[in-house]
């Protein structure tokens, strides 16, 4: 299954899927945070995006994919941390038991950019 993102719709090849995208926002001015997405499907699949990498799905049974690149900076840290209701340490546990599974969530995304 090949996956196109963009702000207004996921593409696979068996279905188009709308997608409602925002951003999040600062808990302290309300204001949306920029190039941090949470992004829904409507299957039920949700995803965060840190600027034009997909960070993290869940699905709508509850599966948990992480990019590769899970870890990559400390914004992207906090906001994925938010965005799965967890600390990085626990992510990390939740990896390594094999609860959640790491995968490269943008290698068909990248020639669309």
């Amino acid at each position: 299954m090949t996956l196109q993102l963009n702000k207004e719709r996921a593409v696979t090849s068996e279905k188009i899927y709308i997608a409602m995208v925002r951003n999040f926002t600062s808990s302290r001015s309300g204001k949306a945070i920029a190039n941090q997405f949470i992004i829904t499907l409507e299957n039920g699949d949700r995803m965060f995006q840190s600027y034009k990498t997909v960070i993290a799905l869940i699905t709508k049974q509850g599966d948990v994919l992480l990019d590769q690149d899970w870890n990559y900076s400390v914004t992207t840290s906090r906001y994925r941390n938010k965005f799965l209701n967890e600390i990085t340490s626990v992510t990390q546990k939740k990896i390594d038991n094999g609860t959640y599974l790491l995968t490269d969530l943008n290698s068909d995304m990248n020639k669309y950019r």
